[in-house]
């Protein structure tokens, strides 16, 4: 492998193109912050997002290190799941992907140090947690994803956790208000990781890697995808009821609800037993719940004073 093919497995490594929830959620907690007439400071959004963007491409390369072993055992890869692929495809030696992952973890918890500088403690709590959940998602000891706790950590950092951050940096405290607004977006966050988990699980199983999807069985798994898909329409009145801004949620609403009804009736057609329906599956749950976040994240900046 010359320079050139390494440079493009390691920029093929870090999977960039998921990079975009990070930018748009950090940013809806700083659309928040904004609506609610707290000024915007560009020194803490642009410290808070590359803790973020670091920490994203910190579990993307850790993770990629920490599951080689289940994404050689993967034989049904798509381009949502299995992993890259690079250190699966190439020559490209897996201590590589350790090296940038510390590196990245290194560069995120500099970029928090800058922030401490204007900061509210709680930010700064906000994102050392993101960090540390995010790390041990895939690393040992704790190997988060296979003690049936993976769906809801990554739920938890990525809808909940980057867009407190976004806000707590900006407004120097938490609310009640991105709490409430985060909700639809976290359950919709699970719902992506358990389709993910379908093209995964034999390969998942084959070396212990205990997802939910393998925990519970294709069967059941389906079963509890199509709940989370309608709890995230559910959730829609609490957020009027907690404060959210009907703007918000009319927006929200009039974007989820013609895609969860098909996506749940295509469900339950048992759809998620075709493998070849796995790959669109999967590319249908990232992109509704990318397009949910730019939905909120268009509406509150809208409202911004």
């Amino acid at each position: 492998m010359n320079f050139l093919q390494a440079l493009v497995a390691v920029l093929r490594l870090g999977r960039p193109l998921f990079l975009v929830g990070g930018f748009l959620l950090h940013g809806l907690g700083v659309a928040i912050a904004c609506s609610q007439g707290y000024r915007v400071q560009p020194w803490l959004l642009l410290w808070g997002q590359v803790a973020v963007t670091a920490t994203q491409l910190m579990t993307h390369y850790g993770n990629d290190y920490f599951d080689l072993a289940a994404d050689r055992a993967n034989l049904t890869p798509t381009w949502w799941s299995g992993g890259s692929r690079v250190l699966v495809q190439t020559t490209l030696s897996p201590r590589w992907a350790l090296y940038l992952a510390l590196t990245l973890l290194t560069i995120a918890l500099v970029a928090i140090l800058q922030a401490s500088r204007a900061a509210a403690p709680v930010a700064l709590v906000v994102l050392v947690l993101g960090v540390i959940l995010s790390w041990f998602y895939s690393a040992p000891p704790l190997r988060l994803h296979s003690r049936g706790v993976g769906e809801l950590t990554v739920a938890v950092v990525v809808t909940l956790l980057v867009p407190l951050a976004g806000y707590a940096l900006q407004a120097g405290r938490l609310a009640t208000l991105p709490l409430l607004a985060v909700l639809p977006l976290a359950l919709l966050q699970f719902a992506m990781l358990l389709a993910i988990g379908f093209p995964d699980e034999a390969g998942d199983a084959a070396v212990g890697k205990r997802t939910l999807v393998v925990r519970l069985g294709p069967g059941r798994a389906a079963q509890l995808w199509r709940l989370v898909l309608v709890l995230a329409v559910l959730v829609l009145p609490v957020l009027l009821l907690g404060g959210v801004p009907v703007l918000v949620v009319t927006w929200l609403a009039a974007f989820m609800l013609p895609a969860q009804l098909w996506f749940w009736w295509r469900l339950a057609q048992g759809v998620w037993l075709e493998p070849r329906w796995w790959s669109w599956l999967a590319f249908f749950s990232v992109a509704f719940l990318i397009g949910a976040a730019a939905v909120e994240l268009a509406a509150f900046l809208s409202l911004c004073r």
